[in-house]
């Protein structure tokens, strides 16, 4: 089964539980309501035949980038999202891309998934759960 691609501009649509999930991550209040209110953008660029993926989010706020090879480990940056360090790995899980982040937090990790234009991201930590969903740009 050929995997999906998802590079594409994407724009948040709706979102769910994110104040729990940043309180788990010991966001601080007055932060958790400012992202909370974020409508962000997320830039992907996906690389089929090399596995390469880049995720922009962008927000009016703070942005975050994230680039990796699926399947292959490394040390992610989290500083701008919540000050931490981690050691993590993106894997396909049939056409989901699921991320497990090893750290000070546990359980933390993210999957995506597309359904026809609409992106799908879950995030996890400390057995919180947060839904995001992201319309393809035109």
């Amino acid at each position: 089964m050929a995997k999906p691609d998802y590079t594409g501009t994407f724009h948040m649509v709706e979102q769910e539980n994110m104040d729990n999930y940043l309180a788990a991550l010991d966001i601080n209040f007055a932060l958790r309501k400012i992202v909370c209110l974020l409508k962000p953008t997320k830039d992907i660029t996906h690389d089929i035949a090399t596995g390469a993926m880049k995720i922009r989010t962008v927000t009016t706020f703070k942005n975050f980038n994230m680039d990796f090879n699926i399947g292959k480990e490394f040390t992610e940056d989290l500083q701008a999202v919540d000050g931490r360090t981690c050691q993590t790995t993106v894997d396909w899980d049939g056409d989901k891309l699921v991320c497990v982040q090893r750290g000070e937090k546990q359980g933390r990790g993210w999957t995506h998934w597309l359904e026809g234009n609409l992106l799908h991201l879950e995030l996890r930590a400390e057995g919180v759960v947060a839904k995001q969903v992201f319309k393809k740009a035109d």
